[in-house]
C-alpha cells in the first residue's frame, strides 16, 4: 500500500520518489501525534508492511 501512495504522490506532483518517501513519513509522524491511540496503533502495520519499514 505504501507503494501506491508513493507512486500517486510521484506522479501527481512531480517529486522524486525519494522525496515523496519523506513526505509520507512525515505526513504519518503528524497523524500519530493528532490522532487517538486507538488510530494511530492501526497506523503502524500500514508503516511497517511496506515500502517504508526501516526508514526514519
Amino acid at each position: 500500500m505504501n507503494e501506491k501512495v508513493i507512486n500517486l504522490i510521484v506522479t501527481k506532483t512531480g517529486i522524486t520518489q525519494e522525496n515523496a518517501e519523506k513526505s509520507v513519513l512525515v505526513m504519518f509522524d503528524f497523524l500519530k501525534t493528532k490522532l487517538p491511540a486507538p488510530i494511530t496503533s492501526q497506523l503502524e502495520p500500514f508503516l511497517t508492511g511496506g515500502v517504508l519499514a526501516g526508514k526514519s
